[in-house]
């Protein structure tokens, strides 16, 4: 099997961690529903497992997985056109993550960023999880035989060390059975700033609610949230390169050419020389416009948490048409004893 002979298709998670903002829905799930439009098979993914790494409530976390679902819901995801699953509900993931954690080194995950900041100089008191899961994050993609993630680029190092494991598997089992997943990081607003800070990821842990949009928010908490958002004097430039020293310019513009669907040139194009006064009007009227009916339908959804629940059921069934084949001949690979049906 060469690497050009695997079908196209599309994997990415998000933690139910609570609180989905506008970096979630910018960053992921407004790509995720680009991606569903394009005719790829995609598998939308809720990784609870990845959330336990640290402590969680049990009552919060089935309430944030199951509201992350209806996130995905809301934003456009359908779950007849792509795969909507939790995690856990698909045991291959973590079957195949033990094997890749005989792959993968101890050096490996211990460059990772993500530790580095998480574990902090506390390295003896983290889980194993919390070093161990980006074997796990690169078992939820090639369990799949995933060929693009779409992530953010905070995430691309994850992706490296996905790949490293394929490639050091294949070579170990002298095999082309694992695809090298290509990241895909595009457009306006890979990376929403905090509206109280540009220079800070918007983030549901700031203890500030006015730094972020939650999908939550109703149409008047948009609105004022935007008009109260920190900027500067000036006036917006007529090209990008007069936002490069300007932090909090530069986010408000690049969350107006997301939601537009334009890029940072097209709407410098239209607004250069427009006060902030002028802009965060037009801004919070476009916020408002596209957010609120993901409000509205989330509600809706939670309110419905049965149907949620039979949708992830089903997801579940049609991931494991996909995973059971892809396991039963990685153990073969390994030389594993497999069950006839896994």
């Amino acid at each position: 099997m060469s690497e050009t002979s695997f079908t196209p298709r599309v994997f990415s998670g998000i933690q139910p961690s609570g609180n989905l903002h506008l970096g979630n829905y910018l960053g992921a799930l407004k790509r995720f529903v680009d991606w569903q439009s394009r005719d790829v098979e995609s598998i939308y993914c809720m990784v609870d497992l990845h959330a336990i790494t640290v402590w969680q409530d049990p009552a919060d976390l089935k309430k944030a997985t199951r509201e992350l679902c209806a996130g995905f819901i809301a934003a456009g995801l359908d779950p007849e056109k792509s795969i909507l699953i939790n995690q856990s509900q698909v045991p291959e993931h973590a079957q195949l993550a033990w094997i890749f954690n005989c792959v993968a080194r101890m050096g490996w995950m211990q460059r990772m960023t993500q530790w580095k900041d998480k574990a902090g100089k506390n390295q003896q008191n983290a889980s194993l999880g919390l070093l161990a899961y980006p074997s796990l994050m690169a078992a939820d993609i090639l369990i799949y035989h995933a060929t693009h993630v779409p992530v953010g680029e905070d995430q691309k190092q994850h992706l490296e060390l996905t790949r490293d494991i394929a490639t050091k598997f294949n070579h170990d089992y002298g095999v082309d059975f694992f695809p090298l997943t290509e990241p895909v990081i595009e457009g306006a607003a890979t990376r929403v700033m905090s509206l109280r800070d540009g220079s800070k990821k918007m983030s549901k842990s700031d203890p500030s609610d006015a730094s972020r949009i939650n999908l939550t928010d109703d149409a008047d908490t948009i609105a004022k949230k935007i008009r109260k958002a920190k900027t500067d004097p000036e006036a917006l430039p007529s090209e990008a390169k007069g936002l490069e020293e300007r932090p909090e310019a530069r986010n408000l513009v690049n969350i107006y050419a997301a939601l537009s669907g334009q890029t940072v040139d097209q709407v410098l194009a239209d607004v250069g020389g427009k006060q902030f006064s002028e802009f965060k009007p037009v801004l919070a009227d476009l916020a408002v416009e596209k957010m609120s009916p993901i409000t509205t339908e989330m509600a809706r959804l939670m309110e419905n948490q049965d149907e949620i629940d039979k949708i992830l059921a089903r997801g579940s069934e049609r991931a494991r048409e996909i995973t059971a084949p892809i396991l039963r001949k990685t153990y073969d690979i390994v030389g594993m004893v497999a069950p006839v049906e896994i």
